[in-house]
């Protein structure tokens, strides 16, 4: 796991990743990526030699393919 992190860490406009198991399903997991902004991850990180790699190193963890979903910042963020 400290490969992926290092390999997402590395990407612009990255902020920060968090991994969360569910509650009552140790299985089951939310993966929280902070972008500066959504075309950082679709554009920058999707696209590159990097998330090839990335993904040869989380396929293992999901199957199949993980829901992707983008949201706006915190209603509570000022």
């Amino acid at each position: 796991m400290g490969q992926a992190r290092s390999i997402i860490a590395r990407q612009t406009g990255f902020h920060s990743i968090e991994v969360r198991p569910e509650s009552g399903n140790p299985e089951r997991y939310l993966l929280l990526v902070t972008w500066d902004r959504m075309e950082s991850h679709r554009n920058g990180f999707r696209r590159s030699g990097d998330y090839q790699r990335w993904r040869a190193l989380l396929h293992a963890f999901y199957d199949p393919m993980p829901e992707i979903a983008y949201y706006g910042a915190s209603i509570f963020d000022d």
